[in-house]
């Protein structure tokens, strides 16, 4: 079938571009790993540590028609007696996205790029654990949707106006 034969060709009608997301590089941002009561604490015993997560996703366009996206994943370990370790990174990824609808895009940047950036924070921060002499500490995953939709009502109750592009 020759390009003339599609349907879209015969209509008239001009072809849009396939969605696409590519990832052109993903970098360690920011990475900080604190073991403040080494060697005390790495002694085995004693409860287990309670453990404080957050996430956050953040992106901007630029001028080059490419996006930066960072993910902010932190934990922070604690027993009654004190802090057993923290650690922050900040994981980002450059990508061109090719044919998402201008209302579609925010959502592709903070939902649909945390995804690909994911299993490499993962690894990253399950290895920085265990080079401080942690297990692992292996993070569940995330629906990086419901954390943006979270963060847009939060944002919608507090009387923040939503740009529109």
């Amino acid at each position: 079938m020759s390009d003339t034969d599609s349907p879209n060709a015969l209509a008239g009608d001009a072809v849009a571009p396939e969605p696409g997301i590519r990832i052109l590089a993903q970098f360690v941002r920011d990475l900080s790993f604190e073991n403040p009561r080494a060697p005390d604490v790495l002694r085995s015993g004693g409860p287990q540590p309670q453990i404080d997560m957050g996430v956050e996703m953040n992106a901007r366009g630029r001028d080059d028609g490419l996006f930066e996206v960072d993910l902010r994943l932190s934990a922070r370990a604690a027993r009654e007696d004190g802090p057993v370790f923290m650690v922050e990174l900040v994981y980002g990824g450059l990508f061109a996205i090719d044919g998402v609808p201008s209302e579609s895009l925010e959502a592709v940047l903070l939902v649909e790029c945390p995804r690909f950036l994911f299993p490499f924070a993962r690894r990253i921060i399950a290895d920085v654990t265990a080079d401080g002499s942690f297990p692992p500490f292996m993070l569940d995953p995330i629906d990086f949707n419901a954390v943006y939709m979270a963060r847009k009502a939060e944002a919608e109750g507090m009387g923040v106006v939503q740009g529109t592009a």
